[in-house]
């Protein structure tokens, strides 16, 4: 053991060389002793060759805490020269040693790192003491008053440390030991061991202090603000539970009493269902019982506020008249006939039978024809309150059915929030882009929505928050969607789906002459005597500054032609302007739609196809092209596999009819065929340009030009059947919007033509086809020749046919 005895600073002679002990969260003074704990391994060897000389060490200050192995650029240069007094093994490993600053030093030198660092100091001489003087005495009292002031305001020091402190004189030990016991940062008291100067540190110690009396003065008045909220809460609950006491002495009314009363009065004017009203008396009754301020009561009274402001019994009268909600109907929608036709079947059957289950009606049609505001025109033609829902992007079960009651901030879902919003039990329910309903680990909205929109199911809706059932067999809903693939097909097979394709341009003409122009002027704040659009203008703008199937991006661009107006108004230019197509390019710039080349001419390997899109219908035009190779088919356009298939059934049956089209076999196999649908970033899928490809294949192989103004839509198989497609309409709206007159489509959807417009039709031409040698002659500048051995192989074949189907007959006959 080493011994305890001061040593007298002044009889100590110190080495250049010392061992060096890295201290982690504190300073070393000259003059200060105190314990450490050592627990790493250079340390400990650094004390071992320490004891077994002159029993010194150097000690420096970490730069960083959280270094386990510090290296010499992490280790402080100035430290102070300390003795060991004693040292004590302890049983975790560590190391506990008494040590006692001497002198302050700095290392010159690492001399060694392992298994300890040594390392070469150069003494720091103490400065002589300052003499007495008025600055010195001033910066020592104000020093010792500072540090009086932070222990009243609540820091702690050791009394023993403020008697030593009250009768030093020297600055320079002032500072130090001041500065050593109040636990600041090891950065801030570093470097007051640094400073050398002893006033100069006895002021820098100051200017320390004073800060810290500030931030300990804001603490101290934050506490304070604190208990005064508390207090003054605490207060307030005394006095309110007086306050009760006393109504109580007085009989009056609590507050409780009167909220249960109040609760129990909306209760019976909801005319709750039984089932409901017992769960609402029951939730009433535990509330009663429950201490007004805990969060329990706050939870049932919410759930009960939400009992009673739902339309249990409350609904609105329908507006049986069917005259008045035709006429409604035609006022807010051009056309849309099916649409019109099933509301108003809908109201004749309601007339006829009071109490009928609410139709569940799905509206599929691109972007802008109108689906949306269709719903609230049918809520004004009923005189129903209208409830719009957007699905898109929902991907949480809870939206629909709503969160359980034990979660915090619970809420009904958003059908029974649009049925509380609505304030009847019968309003036209819209819920919008059904077809966008997501999916993830939090459940499916789609299997949700079954139950919401099963007519069987619906009249006990239970939503989770309520925990009881709700009738929706009133509720008329319509939904809506742009494709009919993404929608579940076990909710597709709960609703009435009805078509809205897109708009012809007469229609278009129609929508824009009777709603947005009118709209647009309103919002503009213009009339009809500052501007006026006519129909051939309309028909430009149709033609060529909008390609949709809705009439979004026409009421946008009659927008911006108004506001142009506006602006010429505002500015004092007033008068009538006139909107000619003449003129049009001032208020719209260039035309954005341009008839394409292909259109304008005939051409050999190009063939014009019809194509259903997300928008509408759009005319597809296939290239197709024969060059010297060995036979392969490349197929580009960001075509999908289905559209890829098409192109390989069309280039075989090619091949199979090569000797009636006049086409060498051996072409085949020398020749390379290309095909490319432009147009190449945007995906293309789905069968119906088969015949549109094996059009432009023949083309391509024959040498035969086709014919630019007749557009054909068609699937073809391996023996040349043409066979029926989908998308009809908006496919021959793309044909006339782009001037096409001929439309080839396949014999079995000729039925379908019934279905389209008197005014779509008129003007075309429709050739219905059965197998791709009626096609064939109708698309391609035929020699009479080949146009003739076309003809009379399907005739021999058609012959083949009806003789194989007699045999058949007669052969059952036989064996009947």
């Amino acid at each position: 053991m080493a011994s305890e005895q001061p040593v007298n600073h002044q009889d100590v002679e110190i080495p250049e060389r010392l061992p060096l002990i890295p201290v982690r969260d504190i300073v070393v003074f000259p003059y200060m002793v105190l314990p450490l704990f050592v627990g790493r391994d250079i340390s400990i060897k650094a004390i071992e060759a320490a004891l077994a000389g002159n029993r010194m060490v150097f000690l420096a200050a970490q730069k960083a805490l959280d270094t386990e192995t510090p290296t010499p650029d992490d280790i402080y240069a100035v430290g102070t020269v300390g003795i060991i007094m004693r040292m004590l093994k302890l049983p975790d490993e560590r190391v506990k040693i008494l040590i006692q600053g001497l002198a302050k030093g700095r290392i010159v030198e690492y001399l060694q790192s392992t298994p300890y660092y040594s390392v070469k100091i150069e003494k720091i001489p103490p400065p002589d003491t300052p003499p007495a003087s008025l600055e010195t005495e001033a910066v020592i009292r104000t020093a010792k008053e500072s540090l009086e002031r932070l222990v009243s305001l609540g820091k702690v020091l050791m009394p023993d440390v403020m008697v030593v402190i009250e009768n030093l004189d020297d600055p320079g030990r002032l500072a130090d030991i001041i500065i050593s016991n109040l636990g600041l940062k090891v950065d801030v008291t570093q470097e007051i061991l640094e400073i050398n100067d002893p006033l100069a540190r006895l002021k820098r110690v100051s200017e320390i202090l004073a800060k810290e009396i500030q931030v300990l003065s804001m603490q101290q008045k934050i506490q304070a603000e604190a208990k005064g909220e508390i207090d003054k809460t605490q207060r307030e609950y005394f006095l309110r539970e007086q306050l009760k006491a006393i109504q109580k002495e007085l009989g009056e009314l609590d507050e409780r009493a009167e909220e249960a009363a109040e609760f129990r009065r909306r209760i019976q004017e909801a005319h709750m269902p039984e089932k409901v009203l017992k769960e609402a008396e029951k939730q009433l009754k535990r509330l009663e019982k429950m201490h007004p301020d805990t969060a329990e009561a706050a939870t049932v009274r919410t759930y009960l506020e939400w009992m009673v402001e739902l339309p249990w019994s409350k609904a609105s009268p329908d507006n049986l008249d069917i005259k008045t909600a035709q006429t409604v109907l035609n006022e807010d929608h051009y056309d849309l006939e099916k649409v019109k036709e099933r509301i108003l079947e809908y109201l004749a059957v309601r007339k006829l039978k009071e109490k009928m289950k609410g139709p569940i009606l799905c509206f599929v049609g691109p972007p802008g024809v109108g689906k949306t505001s269709l719903g609230k025109s049918i809520a004004r033609a009923l005189g129903r309150e209208f409830v719009r829902m957007s699905l898109g992007g929902i991907r949480d079960e809870a939206e629909i059915r709503g969160h359980r009651r034990t979660y915090v901030g619970a809420l009904p879902g958003r059908i029974i929030q649009g049925i509380k919003q609505a304030g009847t039990n019968n309003p036209v329910f819209m819920l919008d882009e059904v077809d966008k309903v997501g999916m993830d680990f939090r459940g499916d909205p789609s299997a949700a929505l079954l139950e919401v929109l099963d007519p069987e199911q619906n009249h006990t809706f239970t939503d989770h928050y309520l925990g009881v059932p709700f009738d929706l067999s009133n509720v008329m809903f319509i939904t809506t969607a742009n494709l009919i693939d993404p929608i579940l097909s076990a909710l597709r097979d709960r609703m009435e789906i009805i078509e809205i394709p897109g708009y012809t341009e007469e229609e278009k003409l129609g929508i824009a002459r009777r709603y947005l122009i009118p709209r647009q002027l309103q919002e503009h704040g213009i009339t009809e005597a500052h501007c006026s659009i006519p129909d051939h203008t309309l028909k430009k703008i149709i033609m060529h500054y909008t390609r949709e199937a809705g009439v979004r991006n026409l009421e946008r661009e009659i927008a911006n032609i108004l506001r142009k107006v506006a602006r010429r108004v505002a500015e004092g230019k007033v008068r009538r302007y006139r909107i000619t197509p003449q003129n049009l390019h001032k208020f719209l710039g260039v035309p954005k739609f341009l008839p394409e080349m292909e259109q304008e001419k005939d051409q050999v390997g190009v063939a014009t196809g019809l194509a259903w899109t997300e928008t509408g219908g759009d005319v597809l035009y296939v290239e197709a092209s024969s060059v010297k190779g060995k036979g392969q088919l490349c197929l580009t356009g960001h075509l999908g596999d289905v559209m890829k298939e098409s192109a390989q059934a069309a280039l075989s049956y090619i091949r199979s009819r090569a000797t009636q089209l006049g086409i060498r076999p051996e072409v085949f196999g020398n020749t390379d065929i290309h095909i490319h649908v432009p147009a190449g970033a945007i995906p293309k899928d789905g069968p119906s340009a088969g015949i549109t490809m094996a059009a432009a294949v023949a083309s391509s192989l024959m040498n035969v030009p086709t014919r630019h103004d007749v557009a054909m839509t068609g699937e073809i198989t391996l023996r040349g059947r043409v066979l029926p497609v989908g998308g009809l309409k908006e496919k021959i709206l793309a044909a006339k919007r782009a001037a096409i007159t001929t439309v080839i489509l396949p014999q079995r959807n000729e039925k379908d033509l019934e279905d389209l417009p008197k005014h779509l039709r008129k003007g075309m031409r429709f050739l219905f086809v059965e197998t791709m040698d009626d096609v064939l002659p109708a698309i391609l500048h035929l020699p009479r020749r080949l146009h003739q051995k076309l003809i009379k192989s399907k005739t021999t074949r058609s012959t083949t046919t009806a003789v194989t189907k007699k045999k058949r007959v007669a052969a059952s006959s036989h064996a009947g």
